[in-house]
């Protein structure tokens, strides 16, 4: 009797066996329904065999078999390296390259659409009746009048159904590429060509290429440049990209550079419904670019040549839940496997990517000017964020630096790396504080609604009239968010055009594309925003780049926290004069003479880099060494302490001898207390990664064995952070 070996999306490292009833087609990697005790699953055959060491009488039948093609091998092997390196399960790993099981929907052609001028005159008056046509008609107008192929693909049936009616009678057309007159195309300079030559020279071959070039050099017309011969030749390219909202921009940007090219995007934002069209696209080889978040990492690509991954240093590569994978790490394995090369694109590289370059295992390609030759490097002042003419922490200088280009017509941008009105609330008089009651941290200050908010948990409560404690009204917000800087700035400029955009801002479904399209359109003249605006995005108009409260990032404990604060300044620094007006970035610090600062009044981000990579070495921290985090959580410290102690003994008795392995003791995590939850941890690691993964192999089995447990533990492996 044929029997299936099926791994289930649940926390086990074994494979379940099924009988195969007469009639179904499967093969290893179909996607199957089967019931485990009494629960419904869908899973994934990773193999067909004869017998069972589980008696036959005791075996239940698979189910059903989910329409659609086997997930191929090579998606398979990548789902098998996912768990054995990240010590995860090798079903919840699988469960990742499972499309939704909800039916693709039909496209309406590869062709964007656009609202004619017929269609706008005609439709604006005659809608109010009709609901589903209303919809549809703002939904155009919430995408600057072009709905591009994948939003179109999503649409309802009944939508479709009148979107063909409405362009049977003209009211919309085709277009070929949305906000493709705002896209202006440049010929590739020769460090351009080089970078891309290269990596087409490396065709059919495992090659890592770290494409390394200054903001606004280029980096995806030489993504494209160098996918050309693989689309010509039949082949797919890869790219990942790490937030969903970098992909419209990206979409549009490759249509109009490429508009007869057949594009996919996958990202969990998109209807269920067109995910797993997307899905069908890509594996069946339809698709030949392929753009989407890290889940795209595991998109089948029967025809895959090339796989890029852009913005490689994003932490948003590392999924923090669930399966702790880093999908750039994943991309890299599965070039391996697939021979084909892999490019890591970024401004300013993680410290992995740039050791890594440095021992000469990644090529290195520089971009060292801007793409557009009118453009250049903006210059970076750095101003004192105390000063006595600051008005609400904005300087003067930057209040000069605003004011001048709101008599230029020019765009400026604002960051402020906290959202909300104020970090903190305190009282003056007996210097209370507003505290999360679930975590050991401090509420926000929101004035949009009024309110009291946890960003760690959600917490959310009402604004005191009065203290709490001493019954004081005279209660002051510290600190600067988003908010607070919107209000100053509404008040200095009051004629000025501002938005805010930040995750409170944002949180409407095409809130962020309206800003971007009004930025473009050049309806807006000040930017507030947080690390959503810092990268990705092309504005030409906007030539200011003021930045406040970088400095906090200084007084972080996380080891990490200084690599991030390099590129995130780096990157929000290069918005400003992409293109033929001149930019500039205002910095408020107290540290003028520290060593990110003076790499970005530089811009010798290499310099940077290289610093900080000998003060791993010292310290023997990532990436020189490579660890490994074991987090435990429960309602009561105790149970925590428990747990951890017993793991500490366990990781001791398991640990080689002579030091090849360091396990340290436990200790509260950063953040000790987070929705009601204790939390602690222990940070293992080696100077061997091979001898770290024997390690965890075995403590990670040992870890379920912990008898009384009453803590929740996750183990994470290459961790973004010790917090």
């Amino acid at each position: 009797m044929p029997i299936a070996r099926v791994a289930l999306p649940v926390a086990t490292a074994t494979t379940f066996d099924y009988w195969l009833p007469e009639g179904l087609a499967i093969s290893r990697g179909s996607v199957v329904r089967v019931r485990l005790g009494s629960r419904n699953l869908v899973g994934v055959v990773t193999g067909i065999a004869n017998e069972s060491e589980v008696a036959r009488e005791k075996l239940s039948p698979i189910a059903d078999v989910v329409p659609g093609p086997a997930l191929p091998d090579d998606v398979l092997d990548l789902a098998a390296f996912v768990g054995n390196y990240y010590q995860e399960a090798i079903g919840l790993a699988l469960a990742l390259a499972v499309p939704p099981l909800k039916g693709a929907r039909q496209r309406d052609g590869q062709s964007a659409l656009r609202l004619t001028a017929q269609g706008e005159a005609e439709l604006r008056e005659s809608l109010q009746r009709a609901p589903t046509a209303r919809a549809l008609y703002e939904r155009f107008h919430d995408s600057d009048g072009v709905l591009a192929p994948e939003a179109i693909a999503a649409l309802t049936a009944q939508a479709r159904r009148t979107l063909r009616a409405w362009k049977a009678k003209g009211y919309v057309a085709a277009e070929a590429s949305p906000r493709a007159s705002s896209i202006v195309q440049h010929a590739l300079n020769v460090d351009q060509v080089a970078a891309a030559h290269a990596i087409a020279a490396a065709d059919d071959t495992f090659a890592t290429f770290l494409l390394h070039g200054v903001t606004g050099s280029g980096k995806t017309e030489v993504y494209l440049a160098a996918s050309d011969p693989v689309f010509a030749s039949g082949r797919q390219v890869l790219m990942l990209v790490p937030e969903i909202n970098l992909t419209p921009q990206l979409v549009a940007r490759v249509r109009a550079a490429r508009p007869s090219l057949n594009v996919a995007i996958m990202h969990s934002a998109l209807a269920a419904g067109e995910r797993r069209s997307q899905w069908l696209a890509a594996a069946a080889g339809d698709a030949q670019l392929v753009l989407g978040t890290r889940l795209a990492v595991f998109a089948p690509l029967p025809k895959l040549g090339l796989i890029v991954v852009d913005e490689e240093q994003d932490a948003s590569y590392k999924q923090q839940d669930n399966v702790r994978y880093h999908a750039r790490d994943a991309a890299i394995w599965r070039a391996r496997r697939r021979s084909v090369p892999v490019v890591l694109g970024s401004a300013t590289p993680s410290l992995e990517t740039w050791a890594a370059a440095r021992e000469g295992r990644y090529r290195r390609l520089d971009l060292p000017t801007r793409a557009d030759p009118r453009a250049a490097v903006p210059p970076v002042r750095l101003t004192g964020h105390r000063s006595a003419r600051a008005s609400d922490g904005i300087g003067q200088e930057l209040r000069e630096g605003i004011a001048l280009r709101l008599a230029r017509g020019e765009q400026s941008l604002v960051f402020v790396n906290r959202r909300g009105f104020a970090p903190s609330l305190i009282c003056a008089a007996c210097k209370w504080e507003a505290q999360c009651p679930r975590c050991s941290a401090r509420l926000t200050t929101h004035r949009v609604p009024p309110s009291l908010r946890c960003h760690h948990c959600g917490h959310v409560e009402p604004l005191p009239r009065a203290c709490p404690s001493c019954g004081n009204v005279d209660l002051v917000p510290l600190g600067l968010g988003t908010q607070r800087l919107e209000r100053a700035l509404a008040a200095a400029f009051p004629s000025a055009r501002i938005a805010r955009v930040d995750r409170d801002s944002t949180r409407a479904k095409h809130a962020f594309s309206d800003v971007r399209d009004r930025v473009e359109a050049n309806a807006l003249d000040i930017l507030v925003g947080t690390q959503m605006l810092a990268k990705g995005h092309d504005f030409p108009r906007l030539t200011l780049v003021g930045v406040l409260g970088a400095d906090n990032a200084l007084y972080s404990a996380d080891f990490r926290a200084t690599e991030r604060l390099a590129a995130l300044l780096v990157q929000v620094a290069g918005r400003a004069g992409r293109a033929g007006l001149p930019g500039e970035v205002i910095v408020q610090t107290d540290f003028p003479e520290h060593d990110v600062y003076a790499a970005l009044t530089a811009h010798d981000y290499p310099r940077l880099a290289d610093a900080l990579l000998e003060e791993r070495r010292v310290a023997q921290l990532p990436p020189c060494v490579h660890a490994a985090l074991l987090a435990a959580e429960a309602p009561h410290r105790a149970d925590v302490d428990a747990f951890l102690a017993a793991a500490h003994d366990a990781a001791l008795g398991l640990a080689p001898a002579g030091g090849e392995v360091e396990v340290f003791s436990p200790v509260p995590a950063l953040l000790a207390r987070r929705a009601g939850l204790e939390r602690g941890q222990i940070v293992v690691q080696s100077a061997r990664r091979a001898s770290l993964q024997r390690f965890l192999a075995a403590w990670r089995a040992s870890l379920d064995l912990i008898s009384g447990r009453r803590a929740r533990w996750s183990l994470d492996v290459d961790p973004s952070g010790f917090g």
